[in-house]
């Protein structure tokens, strides 16, 4: 007997060593489910529920990530929700951006630092305003893709995408130790015309071989069940969205339907509402925000805020909705962190409302960034597009019979510049026509160097020219967004169908693909000798609407002697018309002060220099306000505060069947802005 004991008690004290850590292990192990019997989320078996805020990461600067994760936190957030958007990662078949402003890994763990968790929707399609719904534009080149859809060469890109990005986002998961807590499937799949079960069955499994069996899948879809009927999918928790017009005992009476158990989710609870360049600036009254989400917590629901801050639309980001409309520069949203991070009225009261339900954070909540204004900005001409073209397209032009699309001669975003010869004598003014609307977005016409107007899509598609046989006609085309919602995502670019010239059509065109970012950044100004080229002599040749599209150029210093500076700034364009501006080869994007509501841009700190003076580099569309008769005309000025137009307001504005088209303003004899989307 006391042998065996002397043989039994190593195997009983390592058992009794064993069991207890074994148990601690289980216990400590992280878990994010669905309780279907008590209608809520279960976070490491405590009932739980998330009060989320939209921020999308490709709107904000990597360098102000954490500031804005921080004041959503002090709102009293629990969760962030963010898009992948598949293009600003991957902008050429097989080429993947993940670092600094695109590295999503670090600002989901920066979200986590923070004590912050993850609503995540990696699309393959996300809306969002942003151009083409995320979606690559090199998915065109095949030009009958069906794009969200089960057709196979689309299939094939979403699975090669989602095999680079689902397992960088696996680690990530509230189970492995990471923030994310809930996985969207597509976006908004009800509202699109296709209702391909197959393709969201593909997409399902393709999310569960990378993630894994035990991440909340889910689907966001309007709130009626129009949208839910071909957005839900047995195996994916159906969500609804709705703002603050909407009956919300009706909005999750649709969710139930879908789902009679579990947790009530709004998962886009619209906290202002998105903007079109020539409609006013859209707000939406902080009272009206604040009561709703009262009602809504109120219930015990989760609720994401769709905007918490919206950011901007850098560069060529910019969506657009159809009838063709495209958004501006700023997504502010009239969320209740303003465009630059800024504290905000509705910030305070919805921090008040989410207290009565949850404790939020002690402490102080870091300030609105200081702003300055660094004052005026003497611009001058450098050259126009047509004396640049060595520059702007040093692989030269491509030939062809007839137009060719954006896509066609590898260009996605900016401009193309096509250029042919009159066929005939148009001393008397003739109709350049795009008779079947082929015009995506904006042509800038020009007969030998003399500006003649523009052709817009949808809006201007007749324009007389003049000039003499064989004089060259040039067309500088603008991708000013593509569309992003609905049946049309599939947005081709250029002249997209014939011109014709008193009704004849025209051939034999030189097309340059112009790639004004990489002149831009090599450049910074030093194009050689300035206000030289052919049709560039001075101011010459512009008449009394436009001048030729043109770059300007111009240097400023930060202040010395001021402390805490560079800090954010407003760029003003006075007296500008249209066109795309960068500082130190930064593209802030597009301003059209002509059309508004938008009248200033952004112009983050980190992007300023104090060691060198910063340049500005404009490319003018229309018209400068530059001449030799008043020089200091042209200029920009820096302000500390900015101006994105007169607002319409809504007390209650409730989602339309087409969710991102703005309403019109309301006007007289109208029963409903409803009516008019």
């Amino acid at each position: 007997m006391p042998g065996f004991l002397v043989r039994i008690l190593p195997l009983l004290l390592a058992l009794l060593l064993l069991g207890p850590t074994r148990g601690l292990r289980n216990a400590t192990q992280r878990m994010f489910e669905i309780d279907y019997s008590r209608d809520c989320f279960l976070k490491d078996g405590q009932p739980f529920r998330y009060i989320s805020g939209s921020i999308h990461y490709s709107r904000v600067p990597r360098f102000y990530w954490k500031d804005r994760l921080l004041k959503m936190k002090m709102a009293g957030l629990n969760a962030i929700q963010t898009y992948v958007p598949w293009n600003f990662h991957e902008p050429w078949p097989g080429q993947y951006q993940f670092s600094e402003d695109h590295d999503v890994e670090y600002f989901l763990r920066l979200a986590h630092e923070l004590g912050l968790l993850v609503i995540l929707r990696p699309g393959p399609y996300i809306c969002a305003e942003w151009e083409m719904g995320g979606l690559p534009a090199w998915l065109l080149e095949k030009e009958s893709i069906l794009l969200r859809s089960s057709d196979p060469d689309y299939l094939a890109a979403v699975d090669k995408w989602l095999g680079v990005l689902l397992p960088k986002m696996k680690p990530l998961l509230y189970q492995n130790g990471g923030p994310v807590i809930t996985v969207q499937v597509e976006n908004e799949y009800g509202s699109y015309f296709a209702c391909d079960f197959d393709y969201l069955r593909f997409l399902q499994k393709c999310f569960r071989h990378h993630l894994g069996d035990d991440v909340v899948l889910f689907t966001t879809d309007g709130a009626h069940k129009t949208f839910l009927k071909c957005g839900a999918l047995q195996g994916l928790y159906t969500t609804v969205d709705f703002g603050t017009g909407s009956n919300i005992t009706d909005a999750f009476l649709s969710q139930r339907k879908c789902e009679p158990k579990g947790p009530l989710i709004n998962s886009e609870f619209y906290t202002g509402w998105l903007d079109h360049w020539g409609q006013p600036h859209s707000t939406i009254k902080t009272e009206a925000v604040a009561s709703s989400l009262y009602d809504i917590l109120a219930r015990g629901a989760s609720v994401n805020l769709y905007m918490f801050i919206g950011g901007t639309n850098f560069a060529y980001w910019n969506g657009a909705n159809s009838p063709y409309a495209a958004q501006p520069t700023s997504y502010d949203y009239d969320a209740p962190l303003s465009e630059a991070g800024d504290l905000t009225e509705k910030y305070f009261a919805l921090r008040n409302i989410i207290q009565k339900f949850e404790k939020v954070p002690e402490g102080p909540i870091p300030p609105s960034t200081p702003k300055f204004a660094y004052g005026k900005v003497a611009l001058e001409k450098l050259k126009t597009v047509g004396a640049a073209l060595d520059i702007l397209c040093p692989s030269g032009p491509i030939k062809s019979l007839y137009p060719l699309t954006f896509i066609q001669v590898k260009q996605h975003y900016g401009f193309v510049l096509y250029r042919t010869t009159l066929p005939q004598d148009c001393s008397n003014p003739a109709p350049l026509s795009s008779p079947f609307n082929g015009v995506h977005d904006r042509a800038y016409v020009a007969v030998d160097g003399i500006p003649q107007g523009v052709l817009e899509r949808n809006n201007v598609i007749t324009l007389n020219i003049t000039g003499k046989a064989g004089a060259t006609l040039d067309l500088l085309v603008e991708n000013m967004g593509r569309v992003n919602y609905g049946a049309y995502i599939n947005d081709f670019k250029g002249l997209v169908s014939n011109l014709t010239l008193s009704s004849n059509i025209l051939t034999d065109w030189t097309i340059f693909p112009l790639d004004t970012e990489d002149a831009v950044r090599s450049h910074l100004g030093g194009w050689g000798h300035r206000n030289s080229g052919h049709h560039d002599e001075a101011w010459a040749h512009s008449s009394s609407n436009y001048t030729l599209p043109a770059f300007y150029v111009g240097n400023f210093s930060i202040p010395s002697g001021i402390p805490d500076l560079p800090q954010d700034t407003f760029i003003q364009f006075p007296g500008w018309t249209k066109g795309q501006v960068w500082i130190n080869g930064f593209n802030l994007g597009r301003y059209w002060p002509a059309r508004g509501p938008q009248l200033t841009l952004f112009v983050p700190q980190h992007i300023l220099m104090t060691s060198a003076p910063n340049t500005i580099t404009m490319l003018e569309l229309e018209r400068a306000p530059c001449s030799s008769d008043d020089p200091e005309l042209c200029a920009v000025t820096f302000v500390d505060r900015p101006v994105i137009g007169s607002s319409v307001t809504y007390d209650h504005p409730s989602k339309p069947v087409e969710k991102r088209l703005m309403p019109s303003p309301p006007q007289k004899n109208k029963d409903s802005w409803l009516d008019h989307v």
